[in-house]
């Protein structure tokens, strides 16, 4: 029986490998380049391999729609992980950018290494020690200036992770989509107000209608977008979650 068991998972494990590729192509669009493919194959397989093994087939559900959702949430799991700055990493950039700011202020140029270890109260060796902890931890370049003096640059400590890019890049996607399926006149109100920033005033010109009714068609528009996000079931994100409780987030992701 337990064979007879494991020889099933095993099955539908094999028929839905390409399902893991094609869940991680997809998400790998929306990520850093660093982040690579054959890792997300092997956090997709593994969301896969949990997906068969907790399977009931009593239950009357599509496995290829649960393993998808398992698929993609293991996927996601190991993104999280790659948070690969700690604390210490964190403040310390947050430390020099600052340290890089004053200075570029203050002198009109960018500042030497040895003014930026000089501000910061280390010693020059110390603060290539620390520069080159950094530059592994995130995006950081310092290259020189037209006169010679090298500039550096340090990440934002609030750069989004590879989770968060991956998950807004679908919520836009998702929303794009959404936005294709409005009526012509209620995609114009969308665009309008969102992307050209016009008011509701100037919109009711542009459509020959008043601005109460331009309101209404706003609102309807809004109510639609989230309908087709929770009928695409992104629900399951906590970014879309986000997003489909602020309306006006919602349309500009739209628009973006």
């Amino acid at each position: 029986m337990v064979h007879t068991k494991n020889k099933k998972r095993d099955e539908l494990i094999l028929e839905h490998l390409p399902v893991v590729r094609a869940i991680a192509l997809r998400l790998q669009e929306g990520l850093p380049k660093y982040i690579e493919l054959d890792d997300l194959v092997h956090a997709g397989v593994l969301g896969l391999i949990d997906a068969a093994s907790k399977f009931k087939r009593d239950k009357n559900v599509d496995f290829r729609s649960y393993a998808r959702h398992r698929i993609r949430g293991s996927i996601l799991d190991s993104l999280r992980e790659l948070d690969w700055r700690s604390r210490d990493v964190r403040r310390q950039q947050k430390a020099v950018s600052e340290c890089v700011r004053v200075l570029s202020q203050k002198l009109k140029r960018e500042p030497l290494q040895s003014e930026i270890a000089d501000h910061l109260g280390i010693t020059i060796e110390k603060w290539t020690i620390i520069r080159a902890n950094l530059e592994q931890a995130g995006p950081v370049s310092v290259t020189p200036s037209e006169d010679g003096a090298p500039q550096t640059q340090i990440a934002d400590s609030g750069t989004t992770l590879p989770d968060q890019t991956c998950a807004l890049s679908e919520l836009k996607s998702a929303l794009e989509t959404a936005k294709s399926c409005l009526p012509e006149r209620y995609r114009m109100v969308i665009d309008l107000y969102y992307t050209s920033e016009k008011t509701m005033a100037d919109i009711g010109v542009a459509l020959g209608v008043n601005e109460s009714r331009v309101s209404q068609i706003h609102k309807t528009a809004l109510e639609k977008l989230g309908a087709a996000l929770r009928d695409s079931g992104v629900r399951g994100s906590a970014a879309f979650d986000v997003a489909t409780r602020n309306s006006a987030a919602l349309a500009r992701g739209a628009a973006a």
